[in-house]
């Protein structure tokens, strides 16, 4: 049955507008992006057909656009409109680090952070330059390594946070694997960074550790 025949009440779009999002499973959501399914499967029939050959809504994410594109009910128009919800995700968070507020936790950061390092497969070592008010001055990555590890040099960083004339800094790196528990190199790498930007003046806030789940923040754990 075509979703215009369903009752009101459980037809995903009107269901959000009633409810709110969080009223919708992830095939409702999927399908109100979809907006049409195909000849005998109903848009949340596809969805729900897409979530199962992908795994997740965050597998079907992660595709390639040629895995995208070969999945019964995509194409290239539908990839464009999924890099550019993904896209618009992540400069909405972004534009909420940069209204001016200080960042005075992690979780004020870690999202964003997330928003970009989470999926990626490889690890990659990023910086978060604060003012001396610890308001965001820009995001930047600068290292990528293996699957297992980036090469990270002290004098590059110190180089951007006085490029940027940062007074403080949060650090970030991803974990491909998933999982966020710090390592020891890790801890040793903090550690230098944490000197060598001490005899510039600038401050190191966090170092926040992005995995599958919420970040792992050094502060929190004293570590800092």
């Amino acid at each position: 049955m075509p979703i215009n025949e369903w009752p009101e009440g459980e037809r995903p779009r009107e269901k959000l507008l009633a409810r709110g999002a969080d009223a919708l499973s992830d095939a409702e959501l999927l399908a109100i992006f979809l907006r049409t399914g195909m000849t005998g499967c109903s848009a949340v029939d596809l969805a729900r057909d897409l979530i199962h050959r992908f795994g997740s809504l965050r597998g079907l994410f992660n595709a390639s656009e040629a895995e995208f594109c070969a999945a019964p009910g995509l194409g290239r128009a539908k990839y464009a409109q999924l890099c550019a919800v993904l896209a618009m995700s992540q400069r909405y968070l972004a534009e909420a680090l940069q209204r001016g507020d200080a960042i005075t936790s992690a979780r004020g950061a870690g999202q964003y952070l997330s928003s970009r390092l989470r999926d990626r497969p490889r690890e990659v070592f990023a910086l978060l330059l604060l003012d001396n008010q610890h308001r965001m001055i820009v995001y930047e990555e600068l290292f990528e390594g293996t699957i297992d590890s980036a090469n990270v040099h002290p004098r590059e960083v110190v180089k951007r946070a006085l490029h940027h004339n940062a007074a403080a800094l949060i650090l970030a790196h991803n974990h491909p694997s998933g999982v966020a528990e710090p390592s020891v190199a890790d801890r040793q790498i903090t550690e230098q960074l944490q000197q060598a930007l001490a005899l510039v003046g600038v401050r190191v806030l966090d170092h926040l550790v992005v995995g599958d789940g919420t970040p792992i923040s050094f502060a929190e754990r004293g570590w800092l």
